[in-house]
């Protein structure tokens, strides 16, 4: 029970990493410091989907699934948790590509707002 407990504790921080990479640049907008947070989580995101990476959080999940006696799922976080939500199709290279992109272009507009308001602030 505890193994399973573990997993699902991972998802849950895994979902949270996420959300962190996808709108953690707004947090930078109320706390500038979080931007050292941000951007390498942000960077890694963006890498993990242009190149089609497995992250390490689901490899761990599935990892403790298998201790607990549960099976682990194939494919990533993403595919598995997080298109059946969005998306009723299976990942495919295209969608993990526009996936990385979206979350580049949030965080470019943010980031770019961003420092024109510190640059008319510091005018």
């Amino acid at each position: 029970m505890l193994y399973l407990w573990l997993a699902d504790t991972v998802v849950s921080l895994h979902f949270a990493f996420v959300v962190f990479v996808v709108a953690g640049g707004l947090l930078v907008l109320r706390w500038r410091w979080i931007v050292w947070l941000h951007l390498p989580a942000l960077i890694w995101g963006a890498l993990v989907e242009f190149n089609h990476w497995i992250c390490p959080l689901t490899y761990l999940e599935n990892w403790l699934r298998g201790l607990a006696g549960v099976t682990a799922y194939r494919g990533d976080f993403v595919e598995h948790y997080l298109l059946p939500i969005l998306y009723p199709a299976h990942l495919t290279p295209d969608i993990q590509i526009v996936l990385g992109v979206l979350v580049t272009a949030i965080n470019a507009g943010i980031y770019g707002g961003w420092l024109a308001r510190s640059w008319r602030a510091g005018r």
